[in-house]
C-alpha cells in the first residue's frame, strides 16, 4: 500500500520499525522464544502497565486519508493508496507517575550505528517541544542483529540530530547509544519492563545534572 505524507512525500515502511511488510518472514521478529514483534512487545508491557495502574500509555492511533481502494471481490476491499491526514509524531505517549510520557520506537540491522534517517524532522521537533515542557521523552533502540535494547534519551537523540545539519555523522555510533543509554532486558511481565530501564535513565540525567558521573560514589 502507497502511504504518503502530507506533503506528498512517501513513508518508507523500510525505516519504521514498528510496520513491516506484508512478508510473513518480516512480519515476525523473534523476541527470546515470544516471536513477537517490538510493537506486540510494547502493546503488551503497556496492557501490563495499565492493569496493575502503574502507568497509562498508549500507541497512538495514525489518522489516513484514502485516497484508492480496489475491490478484488464484493466482500472485501483492499486500500491502494493513503495520505497521513497530518505529519507523524512519535509511536506512544501517555501518563507516568504524574508526569507526561512520550516515545517513539526504532529498530536497525546496523551492528555499529543508529542511522538518523529513521527519524523525521517532524518527530524530532515533537520532543523538542514535549522536553521543554517537562515530558519524559525518550527513543527505544533495537539493534535486531545483536537483539539488544536500550532506552536513549530524546536530548541525545536531538543533539546528534542537530550535529548532521552541521557538517556531522548521519548516524549515531552504537558505543555512544550504550554509554548515553539503559539497556533494557526483556522479561515475562512485563514482557519489555522499559519502565525500569526508565527510571534509571532518569536517575542517570539527575546524576549528570549534579555533576555526578555514573560510577561515581
Amino acid at each position: 500500500m502507497n502511504i504518503k505524507y502530507p506533503d506528498g512525500s512517501s513513508y518508507d515502511n523500510e525505516q519504521n520499525s514498528l510496520n513491516y511488510s506484508s512478508n510473513s518472514k518480516r512480519q515476525k521478529t523473534i523476541f527470546g522464544d515470544r516471536g513477537m514483534t517490538l510493537e506486540e512487545e510494547l502493546n503488551r508491557s503497556n496492557e501490563y502497565y495499565r492493569a496493575h495502574e502503574i502507568a497509562v500509555i498508549y500507541k497512538k492511533p495514525v489518522p489516513l486519508q484514502i485516497v484508492k481502494v480496489d475491490y478484488p471481490k464484493r466482500s472485501k476491499a483492499v486500500v491502494k493508496e493513503a495520505y497521513f491526514r497530518q505529519p507523524s509524531t512519535t509511536d506512544y505517549n501517555g501518563i507516568y507517575q504524574g508526569k507526561y510520557i512520550d516515545f517513539e520506537a526504532k529498530e536497525t540491522k546496523n551492528k555499529t550505528a543508529f542511522p538518523l534517517k529513521n527519524f523525521h524532522s517532524h518527530q524530532i521537533e515533537h520532543l523538542r517541544s514535549c522536553l521543554k515542557q517537562g515530558g519524559i521523552c525518550f527513543v527505544i533502540m533495537r539493534f535486531s542483529t545483536l537483539n539488544e535494547y536500550y532506552i536513549l534519551p530524546a536530548s541525545i537523540l536531538i543533539k546528534y540530530w542537530d550535529l548532521q545539519k552541521q557538517d556531522g555523522k548521519k548516524s549515531i555510533e552504537y558505543n555512544i547509544i550504550v554509554k548515553n543509554s539503559v539497556s533494557i532486558e526483556p522479561g515475562y511481565n512485563p514482557v519489555l519492563p522499559y519502565l525500569e530501564a526508565c527510571d534509571k535513565m532518569i536517575d542517570k540525567l539527575k546524576g549528570t545534572k549534579n555533576g555526578r558521573r555514573k560510577n561515581d560514589p
